[in-house]
Protein backbone atom coordinates (compact mmCIF):
# COMPACT_ATOMS: atom_id res chain seq x y z
CA UNK A 1 0.00 0.00 0.00
CA UNK A 2 2.90 2.37 0.76
CA UNK A 3 4.34 1.70 -2.70
CA UNK A 4 1.00 2.57 -4.29
CA UNK A 5 0.78 5.70 -2.15
CA UNK A 6 4.25 6.85 -3.21
CA UNK A 7 3.41 6.23 -6.86
CA UNK A 8 -0.18 7.50 -7.06
CA UNK A 9 -0.68 9.78 -4.07
CA UNK A 10 -3.23 9.60 -1.23
CA UNK A 11 -6.19 8.64 -3.43
CA UNK A 12 -6.12 5.92 -6.09
CA UNK A 13 -8.22 3.10 -7.51
CA UNK A 14 -7.13 -0.53 -7.79
CA UNK A 15 -8.82 -3.71 -9.00
CA UNK A 16 -9.05 -5.82 -5.85
CA UNK A 17 -10.72 -9.26 -5.81
CA UNK A 18 -12.77 -8.34 -8.86
CA UNK A 19 -13.94 -4.96 -7.54
CA UNK A 20 -12.62 -1.51 -8.33
CA UNK A 21 -11.71 -0.06 -4.94
CA UNK A 22 -10.84 3.60 -4.40
CA UNK A 23 -8.56 4.03 -1.38
CA UNK A 24 -8.51 7.31 0.54
CA UNK A 25 -5.30 7.43 2.59
CA UNK A 26 -5.28 11.08 3.69
CA UNK A 27 -6.61 11.04 7.29
CA UNK A 28 -8.00 14.56 6.87
CA UNK A 29 -10.36 13.19 4.18
CA UNK A 30 -11.80 10.30 6.21
CA UNK A 31 -14.91 12.37 6.84
CA UNK A 32 -16.04 11.67 3.26
CA UNK A 33 -17.07 8.19 4.39
CA UNK A 34 -19.09 9.65 7.27
CA UNK A 35 -20.78 12.39 5.22
CA UNK A 36 -22.29 10.06 2.62
CA UNK A 37 -23.82 7.08 4.50
CA UNK A 38 -26.61 6.55 1.94
CA UNK A 39 -24.37 6.66 -1.11
CA UNK A 40 -21.49 4.78 0.58
CA UNK A 41 -23.17 1.77 2.14
CA UNK A 42 -21.57 -0.47 4.78
CA UNK A 43 -24.46 -2.89 5.27
CA UNK A 44 -24.44 -4.46 1.81
CA UNK A 45 -20.78 -5.41 2.19
CA UNK A 46 -21.43 -6.57 5.77
CA UNK A 47 -24.30 -8.84 4.65
CA UNK A 48 -22.14 -10.44 1.98
CA UNK A 49 -19.43 -11.06 4.58
CA UNK A 50 -21.95 -12.56 7.03
CA UNK A 51 -23.20 -14.97 4.36
CA UNK A 52 -19.69 -16.19 3.58
CA UNK A 53 -18.18 -16.29 7.07
CA UNK A 54 -21.17 -17.31 9.19
CA UNK A 55 -23.72 -18.77 6.77
CA UNK A 56 -26.25 -15.98 7.44
CA UNK A 57 -28.25 -15.22 4.28
CA UNK A 58 -31.42 -13.70 5.71
CA UNK A 59 -29.81 -10.27 6.20
CA UNK A 60 -30.08 -9.80 2.42
CA UNK A 61 -33.89 -9.97 2.50
CA UNK A 62 -34.88 -8.95 6.05
CA UNK A 63 -33.92 -5.41 7.08
CA UNK A 64 -35.91 -5.71 10.30
CA UNK A 65 -33.69 -8.58 11.49
CA UNK A 66 -30.58 -6.45 11.17
CA UNK A 67 -32.20 -3.48 12.95
CA UNK A 68 -33.60 -5.66 15.75
CA UNK A 69 -30.19 -7.23 16.46
CA UNK A 70 -28.26 -3.95 16.33
CA UNK A 71 -30.64 -2.28 18.76
CA UNK A 72 -29.28 -4.50 21.53
CA UNK A 73 -25.61 -3.59 21.07
CA UNK A 74 -26.19 -0.93 23.73
CA UNK A 75 -26.02 -3.87 26.15
CA UNK A 76 -22.25 -3.89 25.57
CA UNK A 77 -21.82 -0.39 27.03
CA UNK A 78 -22.51 1.53 30.25
CA UNK A 79 -24.04 -0.36 33.16
CA UNK A 80 -24.48 -3.61 31.19
CA UNK A 81 -20.73 -3.50 30.53
CA UNK A 82 -20.13 -3.32 34.30
CA UNK A 83 -22.17 -6.50 34.64
CA UNK A 84 -20.11 -8.26 31.96
CA UNK A 85 -16.86 -7.25 33.69
CA UNK A 86 -18.16 -8.46 37.05
CA UNK A 87 -18.93 -11.79 35.42
CA UNK A 88 -15.44 -11.83 33.85
CA UNK A 89 -13.89 -11.27 37.31
CA UNK A 90 -15.84 -14.25 38.67
CA UNK A 91 -14.99 -16.45 35.71
CA UNK A 92 -11.29 -15.64 35.98
CA UNK A 93 -11.40 -16.38 39.71
CA UNK A 94 -12.53 -19.92 38.82
CA UNK A 95 -9.93 -20.33 36.06
CA UNK A 96 -7.11 -19.09 38.29
CA UNK A 97 -8.10 -21.00 41.43
CA UNK A 98 -8.92 -24.32 39.78
CA UNK A 99 -6.33 -24.30 36.98
CA UNK A 100 -3.55 -21.71 36.92
CA UNK A 101 -2.82 -21.34 40.65
CA UNK A 102 -2.75 -25.09 41.34
CA UNK A 103 1.01 -25.51 41.04
CA UNK A 104 3.96 -23.44 42.24
CA UNK A 105 6.39 -24.91 39.69
CA UNK A 106 7.33 -23.37 36.37
CA UNK A 107 4.87 -24.22 33.59
CA UNK A 108 5.93 -24.01 29.94
CA UNK A 109 3.33 -23.29 27.27
CA UNK A 110 2.96 -21.95 23.75
CA UNK A 111 1.96 -18.31 24.01
CA UNK A 112 -0.75 -18.22 21.34
CA UNK A 113 -2.33 -21.43 22.61
CA UNK A 114 -2.29 -20.12 26.19
CA UNK A 115 -3.89 -16.80 25.20
CA UNK A 116 -6.47 -18.50 22.98
CA UNK A 117 -7.56 -20.86 25.77
CA UNK A 118 -7.77 -18.10 28.35
CA UNK A 119 -9.69 -15.71 26.11
CA UNK A 120 -12.04 -18.38 24.80
CA UNK A 121 -13.05 -19.84 28.17
CA UNK A 122 -13.46 -16.40 29.75
CA UNK A 123 -15.39 -14.81 26.89
CA UNK A 124 -17.63 -17.77 26.15
CA UNK A 125 -18.59 -18.17 29.82
CA UNK A 126 -19.25 -14.45 30.25
CA UNK A 127 -21.51 -14.35 27.19
CA UNK A 128 -23.24 -17.74 27.29
CA UNK A 129 -22.86 -18.87 30.89
CA UNK A 130 -21.97 -22.37 32.08
CA UNK A 131 -23.19 -25.75 30.97
CA UNK A 132 -25.69 -27.61 33.13
CA UNK A 133 -24.83 -31.04 31.76
CA UNK A 134 -21.79 -33.24 31.21
CA UNK A 135 -18.11 -32.52 31.72
CA UNK A 136 -17.89 -28.71 31.48
CA UNK A 137 -14.12 -28.66 30.92
CA UNK A 138 -14.38 -31.23 28.11
CA UNK A 139 -17.24 -29.36 26.41
CA UNK A 140 -15.40 -26.03 26.56
CA UNK A 141 -12.21 -27.65 25.22
CA UNK A 142 -14.02 -29.27 22.30
CA UNK A 143 -15.84 -26.07 21.39
CA UNK A 144 -12.62 -24.05 21.69
CA UNK A 145 -10.69 -26.45 19.44
CA UNK A 146 -13.47 -26.46 16.85
CA UNK A 147 -13.72 -22.66 16.99
CA UNK A 148 -9.95 -22.25 16.49
CA UNK A 149 -10.02 -24.64 13.50
CA UNK A 150 -12.85 -22.58 12.04
CA UNK A 151 -10.92 -19.38 12.74
CA UNK A 152 -7.91 -20.75 10.82
CA UNK A 153 -10.24 -21.16 7.84
CA UNK A 154 -11.77 -17.69 8.19
CA UNK A 155 -9.58 -16.02 5.50
CA UNK A 156 -10.66 -18.69 2.99
CA UNK A 157 -14.36 -18.39 3.85
CA UNK A 158 -14.43 -14.64 3.19
CA UNK A 159 -12.48 -15.01 -0.06
CA UNK A 160 -14.07 -15.46 -3.47
CA UNK A 161 -12.80 -19.02 -3.86
CA UNK A 162 -15.27 -21.38 -5.57
CA UNK A 163 -17.46 -23.31 -3.12
CA UNK A 164 -15.94 -26.76 -4.02
CA UNK A 165 -12.53 -25.48 -2.88
CA UNK A 166 -13.99 -24.47 0.49
CA UNK A 167 -15.05 -27.98 1.54
CA UNK A 168 -12.88 -28.14 4.69
CA UNK A 169 -13.62 -24.52 5.63
CA UNK A 170 -17.38 -25.07 5.32
CA UNK A 171 -17.13 -28.27 7.37
CA UNK A 172 -15.30 -26.39 10.15
CA UNK A 173 -17.96 -23.66 10.02
CA UNK A 174 -20.85 -26.12 10.30
CA UNK A 175 -19.20 -27.99 13.18
CA UNK A 176 -19.17 -24.85 15.34
CA UNK A 177 -22.69 -23.88 14.24
CA UNK A 178 -23.98 -27.23 15.50
CA UNK A 179 -22.45 -26.45 18.92
CA UNK A 180 -24.42 -23.18 18.99
CA UNK A 181 -27.91 -24.31 18.02
CA UNK A 182 -30.78 -23.49 20.44
CA UNK A 183 -31.04 -27.00 21.90
CA UNK A 184 -27.33 -26.91 22.84
CA UNK A 185 -27.40 -23.36 24.22
CA UNK A 186 -30.49 -24.24 26.27
CA UNK A 187 -28.15 -26.38 28.38
CA UNK A 188 -26.22 -23.25 29.41
CA UNK A 189 -27.08 -21.35 32.59
CA UNK A 190 -26.34 -17.66 33.04
CA UNK A 191 -26.83 -16.12 29.60
CA UNK A 192 -25.75 -12.50 29.42
CA UNK A 193 -28.48 -9.90 28.81
CA UNK A 194 -27.43 -9.38 25.21
CA UNK A 195 -27.72 -13.10 24.46
CA UNK A 196 -31.19 -13.19 26.03
CA UNK A 197 -32.31 -10.29 23.83
CA UNK A 198 -30.69 -11.73 20.70
CA UNK A 199 -32.36 -15.07 21.42
CA UNK A 200 -35.76 -13.35 21.48
CA UNK A 201 -35.04 -11.62 18.17
CA UNK A 202 -33.88 -14.83 16.50
CA UNK A 203 -36.95 -16.69 17.78
CA UNK A 204 -39.11 -14.07 16.07
CA UNK A 205 -37.35 -14.37 12.71
CA UNK A 206 -36.50 -18.09 12.47
CA UNK A 207 -37.85 -21.57 13.16
CA UNK A 208 -35.94 -23.27 16.03
CA UNK A 209 -34.27 -25.82 13.75
CA UNK A 210 -32.91 -23.24 11.27
CA UNK A 211 -29.11 -23.51 11.12
CA UNK A 212 -28.85 -19.75 10.56
CA UNK A 213 -29.57 -19.31 14.29
CA UNK A 214 -26.30 -21.10 15.01
CA UNK A 215 -24.69 -18.93 12.32
CA UNK A 216 -25.76 -15.78 14.19
CA UNK A 217 -24.23 -17.13 17.40
CA UNK A 218 -21.05 -18.03 15.52
CA UNK A 219 -20.86 -14.49 14.13
CA UNK A 220 -21.33 -13.00 17.59
CA UNK A 221 -18.78 -15.37 19.13
CA UNK A 222 -16.22 -14.64 16.41
CA UNK A 223 -16.76 -10.89 16.79
CA UNK A 224 -16.23 -11.31 20.55
CA UNK A 225 -12.85 -13.01 20.33
CA UNK A 226 -11.63 -13.31 16.74
CA UNK A 227 -9.46 -10.21 17.22
CA UNK A 228 -9.09 -10.33 21.01
CA UNK A 229 -7.13 -13.60 20.89
CA UNK A 230 -4.35 -12.30 18.60
CA UNK A 231 -4.38 -8.93 20.42
CA UNK A 232 -3.79 -10.76 23.71
CA UNK A 233 -0.95 -12.71 22.09
CA UNK A 234 0.78 -9.59 20.80
CA UNK A 235 0.34 -7.74 24.11
CA UNK A 236 1.97 -10.62 26.01
CA UNK A 237 4.66 -11.03 23.35
CA UNK A 238 5.72 -7.38 23.57
CA UNK A 239 5.58 -7.46 27.38
CA UNK A 240 7.88 -10.48 27.41
CA UNK A 241 10.22 -8.83 24.91
CA UNK A 242 10.29 -5.54 26.84
CA UNK A 243 11.00 -6.07 30.56
CA UNK A 244 10.92 -2.30 31.17
CA UNK A 245 7.29 -2.29 30.01
CA UNK A 246 6.37 -5.23 32.24
CA UNK A 247 8.01 -3.58 35.25
CA UNK A 248 6.25 -0.25 34.63
CA UNK A 249 2.85 -1.96 34.33
CA UNK A 250 3.43 -4.00 37.50
CA UNK A 251 4.23 -0.81 39.39
CA UNK A 252 1.08 0.84 38.02
CA UNK A 253 -1.08 -2.16 39.00
CA UNK A 254 0.51 -2.38 42.47
CA UNK A 255 -0.17 1.31 43.01
CA UNK A 256 -3.82 0.80 42.07
CA UNK A 257 -4.17 -2.18 44.42
CA UNK A 258 -2.67 -0.19 47.30
CA UNK A 259 -4.94 2.80 46.65
CA UNK A 260 -8.02 0.54 46.64
CA UNK A 261 -6.98 -1.37 49.77
CA UNK A 262 -6.49 -4.68 47.98
CA UNK A 263 -3.73 -7.01 49.08
CA UNK A 264 -1.89 -9.52 46.96
CA UNK A 265 -1.43 -12.97 48.43
CA UNK A 266 -2.24 -16.67 48.13
CA UNK A 267 -5.63 -17.39 46.61
CA UNK A 268 -7.57 -15.16 44.26
CA UNK A 269 -8.58 -12.02 46.13
CA UNK A 270 -8.06 -9.28 43.52
CA UNK A 271 -11.03 -7.60 41.81
CA UNK A 272 -11.01 -4.85 39.18
CA UNK A 273 -14.04 -2.78 38.20
CA UNK A 274 -14.33 -0.62 35.07
CA UNK A 275 -13.33 2.61 36.79
CA UNK A 276 -10.18 0.99 38.18
CA UNK A 277 -9.26 -0.53 34.83
CA UNK A 278 -9.80 2.84 33.19
CA UNK A 279 -7.23 4.39 35.53
CA UNK A 280 -4.48 2.06 34.27
CA UNK A 281 -3.19 4.50 31.63
CA UNK A 282 0.08 2.61 31.10
CA UNK A 283 -1.75 -0.64 30.43
CA UNK A 284 -4.18 1.09 28.07
CA UNK A 285 -1.30 2.75 26.24
CA UNK A 286 0.36 -0.66 25.84
CA UNK A 287 -2.81 -2.17 24.36
CA UNK A 288 -3.29 0.70 21.92
CA UNK A 289 0.37 0.48 20.89
CA UNK A 290 -0.17 -3.22 20.16
CA UNK A 291 -3.28 -2.34 18.13
CA UNK A 292 -1.33 0.31 16.22
CA UNK A 293 1.34 -2.20 15.26
CA UNK A 294 -0.80 -5.27 14.59
CA UNK A 295 -4.28 -4.18 13.46
CA UNK A 296 -4.80 -4.14 9.70
CA UNK A 297 -8.52 -3.44 9.56
CA UNK A 298 -9.85 -1.75 6.44
CA UNK A 299 -12.99 0.38 6.41
CA UNK A 300 -14.97 -0.52 3.30
CA UNK A 301 -18.13 1.00 1.80
CA UNK A 302 -20.02 -0.01 -1.34
CA UNK A 303 -21.06 2.74 -3.77
CA UNK A 304 -24.86 2.75 -4.11
CA UNK A 305 -25.03 5.10 -7.10
CA UNK A 306 -22.59 6.86 -9.41
CA UNK A 307 -21.16 9.78 -7.46
CA UNK A 308 -18.27 12.21 -7.16
CA UNK A 309 -16.01 12.21 -4.11
CA UNK A 310 -15.13 15.84 -3.46
CA UNK A 311 -11.83 15.89 -1.59
CA UNK A 312 -9.81 18.96 -0.62
CA UNK A 313 -7.36 18.77 -3.50
CA UNK A 314 -9.41 17.12 -6.26
CA UNK A 315 -12.54 15.15 -7.12
CA UNK A 316 -12.91 11.47 -8.01
CA UNK A 317 -15.76 9.78 -9.86
CA UNK A 318 -16.80 6.39 -8.51
CA UNK A 319 -19.36 4.04 -10.02
CA UNK A 320 -22.24 2.09 -8.56
CA UNK A 321 -20.99 -1.27 -7.28
CA UNK A 322 -17.42 -0.06 -6.70
CA UNK A 323 -15.86 0.12 -3.24
CA UNK A 324 -14.44 3.09 -1.37
CA UNK A 325 -11.99 2.19 1.40
CA UNK A 326 -9.85 3.65 4.16
CA UNK A 327 -6.66 1.85 5.21
CA UNK A 328 -5.74 2.98 8.77
CA UNK A 329 -2.43 1.03 8.95
CA UNK A 330 -0.96 3.74 6.71
CA UNK A 331 -1.95 6.21 9.42
CA UNK A 332 -0.58 3.96 12.19
CA UNK A 333 2.85 3.69 10.53
CA UNK A 334 3.22 7.34 9.50
CA UNK A 335 6.53 8.69 10.95
CA UNK A 336 5.12 12.21 10.80
CA UNK A 337 2.48 11.16 13.36
CA UNK A 338 4.34 8.50 15.36
CA UNK A 339 8.07 8.79 15.88
CA UNK A 340 9.89 5.58 14.87
CA UNK A 341 6.54 3.94 14.03
CA UNK A 342 8.04 0.47 13.55
CA UNK A 343 9.15 0.40 17.21
CA UNK A 344 7.07 -0.79 20.15
CA UNK A 345 6.84 2.02 22.71
CA UNK A 346 4.46 1.16 25.52
CA UNK A 347 4.18 4.79 26.71
CA UNK A 348 3.40 6.26 23.28
CA UNK A 349 -0.15 7.10 24.37
CA UNK A 350 0.78 8.73 27.69
CA UNK A 351 1.51 12.41 28.23
CA UNK A 352 2.22 13.92 31.65
CA UNK A 353 0.88 10.79 33.33
CA UNK A 354 -2.45 10.99 31.50
CA UNK A 355 -3.94 9.44 28.38
CA UNK A 356 -2.61 11.04 25.21
CA UNK A 357 -5.30 11.39 22.56
CA UNK A 358 -3.94 14.27 20.50
CA UNK A 359 -1.66 13.70 17.52
CA UNK A 360 -0.70 15.91 14.59
CA UNK A 361 0.22 15.59 10.93
CA UNK A 362 1.61 18.53 9.00
CA UNK A 363 0.92 20.76 12.00
CA UNK A 364 -2.80 19.92 11.90
CA UNK A 365 -4.59 18.05 14.68
CA UNK A 366 -5.88 14.64 13.67
CA UNK A 367 -9.44 13.62 14.47
CA UNK A 368 -8.41 9.95 14.22
CA UNK A 369 -4.99 8.57 15.18
CA UNK A 370 -5.47 4.86 16.00
CA UNK A 371 -8.40 3.07 14.38
CA UNK A 372 -8.44 -0.66 15.19
CA UNK A 373 -12.21 -0.75 15.65
CA UNK A 374 -13.49 0.78 12.41
CA UNK A 375 -15.42 3.99 11.87
CA UNK A 376 -19.04 5.11 11.87
CA UNK A 377 -21.56 2.37 11.04
CA UNK A 378 -18.84 -0.28 11.01
CA UNK A 379 -17.32 0.64 14.38
CA UNK A 380 -17.08 -2.44 16.59
CA UNK A 381 -19.90 -2.34 19.18
CA UNK A 382 -17.96 -4.64 21.51
CA UNK A 383 -14.81 -2.52 21.62
CA UNK A 384 -15.32 -1.41 25.25
CA UNK A 385 -15.63 -4.99 26.47
CA UNK A 386 -12.65 -6.11 24.37
CA UNK A 387 -10.32 -3.43 25.75
CA UNK A 388 -11.43 -3.99 29.34
CA UNK A 389 -11.16 -7.76 29.02
CA UNK A 390 -7.57 -7.40 27.78
CA UNK A 391 -6.75 -5.05 30.65
CA UNK A 392 -8.29 -7.41 33.20
CA UNK A 393 -6.47 -10.49 31.91
CA UNK A 394 -3.08 -8.80 31.65
CA UNK A 395 -3.42 -7.11 35.07
CA UNK A 396 -4.24 -10.43 36.73
CA UNK A 397 -1.44 -12.33 34.98
CA UNK A 398 1.12 -9.70 35.96
CA UNK A 399 -0.18 -9.68 39.54
CA UNK A 400 -0.14 -13.43 40.15
CA UNK A 401 2.68 -14.77 37.99
CA UNK A 402 6.33 -14.47 37.18
CA UNK A 403 6.47 -14.70 33.39
CA UNK A 404 9.49 -15.32 31.18
CA UNK A 405 10.08 -15.92 27.49
CA UNK A 406 12.01 -19.11 26.72
CA UNK A 407 12.28 -18.73 22.97
CA UNK A 408 14.56 -16.21 21.28
CA UNK A 409 13.05 -16.30 17.81
CA UNK A 410 11.48 -13.13 16.44
CA UNK A 411 7.78 -13.34 15.63
CA UNK A 412 6.28 -11.34 12.78
CA UNK A 413 2.79 -10.68 11.42
CA UNK A 414 1.25 -13.37 9.24
CA UNK A 415 -0.76 -10.98 6.98
CA UNK A 416 -3.17 -13.75 5.92
CA UNK A 417 -6.01 -11.59 7.30
CA UNK A 418 -4.85 -8.40 5.64
CA UNK A 419 -7.77 -5.92 5.56
CA UNK A 420 -9.52 -7.83 8.40
CA UNK A 421 -8.51 -7.00 11.95
CA UNK A 422 -5.58 -7.92 14.17
CA UNK A 423 -3.09 -10.08 12.31
CA UNK A 424 -2.07 -13.48 13.66
CA UNK A 425 1.61 -14.28 14.31
CA UNK A 426 3.58 -16.19 11.68
CA UNK A 427 4.45 -18.79 14.33
CA UNK A 428 3.95 -19.49 18.02
CA UNK A 429 6.53 -19.00 20.76
CA UNK A 430 7.28 -20.72 24.05
CA UNK A 431 7.09 -18.98 27.44
CA UNK A 432 6.91 -20.07 31.05
CA UNK A 433 4.96 -18.89 34.07
CA UNK A 434 5.04 -19.57 37.79
CA UNK A 435 2.82 -18.49 40.68
CA UNK A 436 4.55 -15.69 42.60
CA UNK A 437 5.99 -16.34 46.03
CA UNK A 438 4.13 -14.26 48.62
CA UNK A 439 6.65 -14.63 51.46
CA UNK A 440 7.62 -10.99 51.12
Amino acid sequence: MKILQRKHGDTFTVLLAGRYTTFILDPFQYHVIMKNPKQLNFWKFSRQLSAKAFGIKKFATDDDLNEDLHRHYLLLQGKPLDGLLECANQQLKEIFEFQLLKTTDWNTASLFGFCASLIFETTFSVIYGKTLAGNRKKLISELRDDFLKYDEMFPYLISDLPIPLLKHAKAAQMKVIKHLMPEKLAQMQGWSEIIKERHSVLEKHYLPEDFEIGGHHLGFLWASMGNTIPAMFWAMYYLLRHPECMEALREEIDSLLQSTGQKKGPGFSIHFNREQLDSLVGLESTIFEVMRLCSYSTIIREVEEDMTLNLETSSYHVRKGDFVALFPPILHMDPEIFEAPEEFRFDRFIEDGKKKNTFFKGGKKLKYSVMPFGLGASKCPGRYFAINELKLLIALLLTYFDIEITDNKTIELNYSRLLFGVQHPNSDIQFRYKVKSWRS
